[in-house]
């Protein structure tokens, strides 16, 4: 049961941190590793800042498949 939770979030995980880290040029591990820490330390505000950021890539992509469809007409 607790594999196929981290099989799905993996799967599912937005893409915040390799987003993050292709362009800033910086170890998507780090970042990982970044977002846990000040998770702890700031009592979960990271963890509001990635959902939000999550959905703002996840709107993003939604208009770019849009605009690739709307061109191919």
């Amino acid at each position: 049961m607790l594999q196929r939770f981290f099989t799905f979030f993996e799967k599912r995980s937005f893409g915040v941190c390799a987003y993050l880290g292709e362009r800033f040029n910086i170890s998507i591990s780090k970042i990982r590793l970044f977002f846990i820490y000040s998770s702890f330390l700031a009592v979960g505000f990271p963890v509001i800042v990635y959902v939000m950021a999550a959905f703002v890539l996840d709107i993003r992509n939604y208009v770019k498949r849009i605009r690739t469809r709307v061109e191919d007409f």
